[in-house]
C-alpha cells in the first residue's frame, strides 16, 4: 500500500512539475520574443552615438590643397616700383596664380556645454527608445494571457467532456441491459448511445483545438506547454507601474536636456589653432614679391567666437519644447483615463462573475438532483429516454458555465493586473 502511495505520489510530483504557471510562460515569451534583442541594439547605438560626440573635444585636423588666379594681387605702388629699379632692385611682384597645400589644427579649449549637452541628449533618446521597447514588449504579456486563459477553458471543457462520457456510458450500460431483459426498448439504448458518440465528437474537436491552442502558445514562449494552471490571485495595491508611464517620464527628461542645449547654444566658444602650408605665396610678402619660390609657413593662436544667431530662434525653440512637454503630459493624462476606465470595467465584471459564481454550486446540485432522479424514473418507465438525455446535458451545461464563469473571472481579474502592471 505504501509502495502505491508513493509512485502515485511521484507521478503527481511530476505532472506539478510539468505544469507551467502564468508568470513562467509571460516570462518565457518575453525573454524569447525577438524585440528583446532591440534592448542590446538601443545600448550600443546609444554608447556609439556619445563616443562620437564626445570626439569633439579632439584635435580636429583638416588638410587642404588649393590653386587660385586672382585679378588682381599686391603689389608696390608704381612710384616706389621705379625708385627701386634706380637702386638695383629688380621688384617682380606677386604672381596672379597662387598655391597652398597645407593643415589646420582646432583645438576646443571651452565650447560652453556644447557637447556635454549634446551628449545628455544622445542619452536620454537611447532610454525613450528603450522605455518604447519596453510598451512593445509588455503587449507580449497580455497575447500571453489570451492563450493561457483559453487553453485554461479547453482543459475545463475536455475533463467535464469526459465526466460526461462516462454519465452517459453509465445509463447506456444500464438501458442496455433493460433491453436484454425486455423492459427498454433497443432505441432507448441506441439513443443514449448517440448521445455518447456525439459527446465524443465534442471531445476531438475541444482536444484539436488544445494541442493546436498548446503548440501557439509553446512557440510563443519557446517551450513545450505540456500543462498549465490555473494561477493564484494576488491582490495588487492598486498603484500603476505600466511602461507607458516610464517612457512619458523618459519624455520629459529628453525635453529637459533639449532646453538645456539651447542655454549652451548661447555661450561663447573659445580654441585654439594651428597652420601650416607649404606654397606660394607665404606670409613674407615682400621677400615673395622678389623671388616666386614655395615656402613653409606656419602660425598658432587662439579664437574666440560668439554666435548670437540662436538668440534669433531662442524663444520660438523654447516654445516648441515647451508645446511638446504638453503634449507628453496630455498622453499622460489620456492614458490614464483610459487606464481607470479600463479598470472600472474589469472590476464590475469580477464582481459579476463572483456573484454568478456564488449560484453555480446551488444549480448544479440541482441539476445533479434531477438528473438522478430522472435516471430513477427512467428505471420505472415514467419518462422516456429523451427526457434523460435532456437533464444530463442541462447539468453539464450547468458544470461548463460554472467553469466559464470562473476561468472568465480569473482572466478579469488577471487584464485588470495586466491594465496597471501591478
Amino acid at each position: 500500500m505504501n509502495k502505491r502511495f508513493l509512485i502515485l505520489a511521484c507521478a503527481l510530483a511530476t505532472v506539478v512539475t510539468q505544469a507551467q504557471t502564468l508568470e513562467e510562460c509571460q516570462r518565457a515569451a518575453e525573454q524569447n520574443y525577438p524585440l528583446i534583442h532591440q534592448y542590446d541594439l538601443i545600448e550600443k547605438t546609444t554608447q556609439l552615438t556619445v563616443a562620437n560626440i564626445s570626439k569633439g573635444w579632439l584635435p580636429q585636423v583638416s588638410a587642404t590643397a588649393q590653386a587660385t588666379y586672382q585679378s588682381d594681387v599686391t603689389a608696390w605702388p608704381e612710384a616706389m616700383h621705379s625708385m627701386m629699379q634706380q637702386m638695383g632692385l629688380d621688384m617682380k611682384g606677386l604672381t596672379k596664380d597662387q598655391y597652398r597645400v597645407g593643415i589646420d589644427i582646432n583645438q576646443v579649449v571651452y565650447d560652453g556645454g556644447a557637447i556635454s549637452s549634446q551628449r545628455a541628449i544622445a542619452r536620454e533618446q537611447g532610454r525613450v527608445q528603450a522605455a518604447q521597447n519596453e510598451v512593445s514588449l509588455y503587449q507580449v504579456r497580455k497575447r500571453v494571457n489570451e492563450m493561457y486563459f483559453a487553453l485554461l477553458l479547453l482543459d475545463d471543457q475536455i475533463r467535464l467532456n469526459r465526466d460526461l462520457q462516462e454519465l452517459l456510458k453509465s445509463n447506456e450500460e444500464k438501458l442496455a441491459s433493460m433491453f436484454r431483459n425486455g423492459t427498454a426498448a433497443e432505441s432507448d439504448w441506441q439513443s443514449v448511445k448517440a448521445e455518447r458518440l456525439n459527446v465524443i465528437q465534442q471531445a476531438t474537436s475541444l482536444e484539436s483545438q488544445q494541442r493546436m491552442l498548446r503548440a501557439v502558445l509553446g512557440m510563443f514562449c519557446g517551450m513545450e506547454i505540456k500543462q498549465v494552471q490555473k494561477p493564484a490571485v494576488i491582490e495588487s495595491d492598486g498603484t500603476n507601474r505600466r511602461p507607458e508611464l516610464n517612457l512619458f517620464d523618459a519624455q520629459l527628461r529628453l525635453a529637459d536636456a533639449q532646453e538645456k542645449a539651447l542655454n549652451a547654444a548661447l555661450m561663447p566658444k573659445l580654441g585654439v589653432f594651428a597652420q601650416g602650408f607649404y606654397g606660394y605665396p607665404g606670409l613674407n610678402l615682400f621677400e615673395d614679391m622678389m623671388n616666386r619660390d614655395w615656402s613653409w609657413n606656419g602660425l598658432v593662436g587662439a579664437r574666440l567666437t560668439w554666435n548670437i544667431g540662436a538668440l534669433y530662434t531662442r524663444r520660438n525653440d523654447k516654445a516648441k519644447i515647451q508645446l511638446q512637454r504638453d503634449m507628453t503630459e496630455t498622453s499622460r493624462e489620456v492614458f490614464l483615463f483610459n487606464s481607470n476606465l479600463e479598470q472600472i470595467q474589469q472590476n464590475e465584471d469580477i464582481a459579476r462573475y463572483a456573484k454568478l459564481m456564488a449560484d453555480d454550486e446551488e444549480i448544479i446540485r440541482l441539476r445533479s438532483a434531477v438528473r438522478k432522479a430522472a435516471e430513477s424514473k427512467l428505471a420505472h418507465g415514467i419518462i422516456d429516454v429523451n427526457d434523460l438525455v435532456r437533464e444530463i446535458n442541462q447539468e453539464n451545461a450547468a458544470r461548463v458555465q460554472q467553469s466559464m464563469h470562473e476561468i472568465e473571472m480569473l482572466k478579469q481579474f488577471f487584464d485588470n493586473r495586466f491594465t496597471i502592471n501591478n
